[in-house]
């Protein structure tokens, strides 16, 4: 997407969310595109990803029931009684429709950025990371531990964030998405398999 383009977008995104939002929106995309360049991925995939991952934020739940409904995107029990976790669904139906991005790996990183999922590409882990460590981010446990660990071994920051997050609904006793869960355990396994052969070696 050329560097136009994305101008239009900042501008379309700055005009749709709120301030505070907006200012996020862009804390993650430059965080993103420097955790791109850390990891040799695509900066303006990251980029993209990272001005893209809220577009639907500032949509209102029944919009965002409408949106899904109305293309046939699957709303689970959780995301009916929780509608605002839709805006990673509608975000990346939105990113095709409105903003016409074709890249899949951008779409996924939009689509998975508030649970993650098993075996993330490089660019959806930048995005689910991003998202927690950007710049105005200030409220979250071991935040300056993962900010440093996010440009040292990106697993072991997605592991870090899925499990305070899961702490933290799990203490605050709200729903926890069966994903987020998976997703855990996935990059624990992952975690421990790699500790093992490494002291194998």
């Amino acid at each position: 997407m050329k560097s136009a383009d994305i101008r239009k977008i900042k501008k379309s995104l700055e005009k749709n969310l709120d301030e505070k939002r907006f200012e996020h929106t862009i804390g993650v995309a430059y965080t993103a595109a420097a955790l791109a360049m850390r990891y040799e991925e695509s900066i303006e995939n990251a980029e993209l990803a990272g001005l893209l991952h809220d577009c639907a934020k500032g949509l209102d739940e029944d919009k965002l029931i409408s949106i899904c409904e109305k293309h046939h995107i699957s709303i689970t029990d959780l995301e009916r009684r929780n509608p605002f976790l839709l805006h990673a669904k509608a975000g990346s139906f939105l990113a095709m429709k409105t903003y016409k991005v074709q890249d899949n790996d951008v779409i996924n990183a939009i689509l998975n950025h508030i649970t993650g999922r098993p075996g993330m590409s490089v660019l959806e882990k930048i995005i689910f990371v991003a998202d927690y460590i950007e710049p105005r981010r200030n409220h979250a446990p071991n935040l300056a531990q993962i900010r440093k660990l996010a440009f040292i071994d990106l697993n072991a920051a997605t592991l870090k964030i899925l499990g305070d997050t899961l702490e933290h609904l799990h203490s605050s006793k709200e729903e926890i998405d069966s994903m987020t869960e998976k997703t855990y355990e996935y990059y624990l396994h992952l975690e421990n398999t790699t500790d093992a052969e490494e002291s194998e070696e």
